[in-house]
């Protein structure tokens, strides 16, 4: 008789062991899921506060005159940055078209020659330039563009952003082509494709999403840019699009509006840096969308 209950007790305490146990991993995975919401919440809540406060503030600012306009001396009321607009999209132009092929280009070597001591010596400087002040790069594009010459120039603000843009690309460029299957690679070369083919047509192609990323982000990290444009581009509250010539630029009427004592000024600085913000996340959006609709078709 004590055999048999001893044997039903230890039936009932084996079988309600794996019940706790499955209710402290539902109970653990409860507690692991709420910390990650919780966590992406608050990694987005600074963007959410920062875009209702622009809107807020900057958004009764905004009309036709505003993109339009140029600015208006003080005391004036109305006006607008056109002039600012422009060498914005100036100065990300001639940074994007110096600077990118030579990040992406970089990164693929890098990639393809991982174990080189010239990789390695490319790598680690890249990391280096990655965590460089941007007004270091300022002051060294000053140095040997504006210095020489003794003229500021959105030339030498295209450049000094174009510095900031490559090491970004290059690593960038570099992780998103090791993601590539190796397998890609060698049925492209047992096809009789040369290596330098191979690259360019396989696995570039395979990684250009997350190089397209990579872009975009060493883009929006540019456009907001402001101390290296202060000792290249310096600014010009008349419109101008030479590149031996200053410029104007969003960050740099943002800022010189931001510390004048104006009201008017405030108002127009709020909302440039409202149009700044939106013109990264339209930027953003767009190559997304190209990119997920040339590689959806291209998988149809």
């Amino acid at each position: 008789m004590n055999t048999r209950m001893s044997a039903r007790m230890s039936t009932r305490m084996s079988t309600r062991a794996p019940r706790r146990s499955v209710r402290a991993r539902r109970a653990r995975s409860a507690v692991m899921i709420t910390l990650t919401v919780v966590a992406a919440l608050l990694a987005t809540l600074p963007l959410i506060f920062i875009l209702a406060l622009l809107l807020t503030q900057g958004a009764s600012s905004l009309n036709w005159a505003f993109f339009t306009a140029m600015p208006r001396p003080v005391g004036e009321s109305g006006g607008g940055m056109a002039n600012a607009l422009a060498g914005t999209v100036m100065l990300i132009t001639i940074a994007s078209a110096l600077g990118l092929p030579v990040g992406i280009g970089a990164g693929m070597y890098l990639a393809e020659h991982r174990g080189g001591r010239l990789a390695s010596v490319v790598r680690f400087l890249s990391d280096v330039l990655n965590g460089l002040p941007s007004i270091v790069v300022g002051i060294f594009a000053w140095q040997f563009l504006v210095r020489p010459v003794h003229r500021f120039s959105a030339l030498a603000g295209g450049i000094a952003l174009a510095v900031m843009m490559i090491p970004l690309v290059t690593r960038t460029t570099e992780e998103m082509i090791r993601l590539v299957p190796d397998a890609l690679r060698e049925a492209a070369l047992a096809l009789g494709y040369p290596r330098w083919r191979t690259s360019l047509t396989v696995v570039l192609r395979t990684a250009l999403p997350g190089i397209v990323t990579g872009a975009l982000v060493a883009v929006a990290r540019i456009a907001g840019e402001t101390a290296p444009l202060l000792f290249t581009a310096f600014g010009n509250q008349f419109w101008s699009t030479s590149l031996t010539q200053p410029i104007s630029a969003l960050p740099l009427q943002i800022f010189s509006y931001a510390i004048s004592p104006y009201d008017e000024w405030h108002a127009l600085a709020w909302a440039g840096a409202l149009v700044l913000l939106a013109l990264v996340l339209v930027i953003s959006l767009v190559a997304k969308f190209a990119t997920r609709s040339r590689f959806g078709s291209a998988n149809d």
